[in-house]
């Protein structure tokens, strides 16, 4: 593990692995390098690429300036792209994919854009997140009821009650009640994009590099309404389902496909079209 120094002075941690091409992984809400996807996903990646995974702020071993912007963790991906170079692939996750595409269209140096299911909400084939979400969660956190805000946010995502109450006797309770401070970031991240309505077409507009929009074939129909929508709006995206993942994608399924796209393969449809790949 290093770090790098942000704009506005925040260390960010990040370790590295691999040889090639840099591909930057960024994580959803209430993931960081010590839990969530992103170790196991690059040690897939760092067959053919070099792979630098970071605690986005606030997270494991990166610092947390106040006050919060969503325009810091840019900063903070602006900062990753240099150490790698200059330049560099993003892949995001989740949140970590709408904080992927807002790094791409302040134009940092992103060659090439993959995103596993930003969790916009852009229809009714779901409810909406409430329009004071954000500050239910400060409230919770300004009363250290850590394990209210994770669960307010994990009601919000569709987990299943019991097993939102079944959590809390797990491991991982632990660590996401531990970086529940940043479920703020992420909605702040998120904002204008759960709402029920469409994308807002002029947030991502500078967006030209080549992008990939991919959702799992057993998530909801939500969330294909939604990558489907920025795959429509975005001007060389490609749309591709994954057959057999959620949300909680697996990164042996995930990896070959975000391979083939950072080769520079070129899509075997037309942009915005479907393809499928089957685990």
């Amino acid at each position: 593990m290093t770090t790098v120094r942000s704009q506005d002075g925040t260390e960010v941690a990040f370790e590295k692995s691999g040889d090639g091409a840099p591909i930057i992984l960024i994580d959803g809400a209430l993931c960081y390098r010590g839990s969530g996807p992103s170790r196991p996903l690059a040690a897939q990646l760092s067959r053919r690429f070099t792979v630098l995974i970071y605690d986005r702020r606030g997270r494991g071993d990166s610092g947390d300036t106040a006050p919060y912007a969503v325009a810091r963790e840019v900063e903070d991906i602006e900062a990753l792209i240099r150490e790698a170079g200059g330049s560099a692939h993003l892949c995001g996750i989740s949140s970590g994919a709408t904080l992927a595409l807002d790094a791409a269209q302040r134009g940092v140096g992103v060659d090439r854009l993959a995103l596993y299911e930003a969790p916009f909400i852009v229809d009714d084939s779901r409810a909406p997140f409430p329009p004071d979400y954000r500050r239910q969660l400060e409230t919770f956190l300004e009363s250290n009821r850590r394990g209210d805000a994770v669960r307010l946010f994990m009601r919000q995502v569709g987990l299943p009650g019991p097993l939102i109450a079944l959590m809390r006797f797990m491991p991982v309770w632990r660590k996401v009640t531990g970086i529940a401070h940043t479920l703020p970031h992420d909605a702040a991240v998120m904002a204008g994009t759960q709402a029920g309505k469409p994308l807002p077409a002029d947030r991502w507009a500078g967006v030209r590099v080549p992008t990939l929009a991919v959702v799992g074939g057993k998530s909801g129909a939500w969330m294909h309404n939604g990558m489907r929508a920025l795959a429509d709006i975005l001007p060389s995206a490609q749309y591709q389902v994954l057959d057999g993942q959620t949300h909680m994608v697996k990164p042996k399924v995930l990896a070959p496909v975000l391979m083939g796209f950072f080769s520079g393969a070129p899509p075997s449809e037309p942009a915005g079209a479907v393809s499928r790949t089957t685990s």
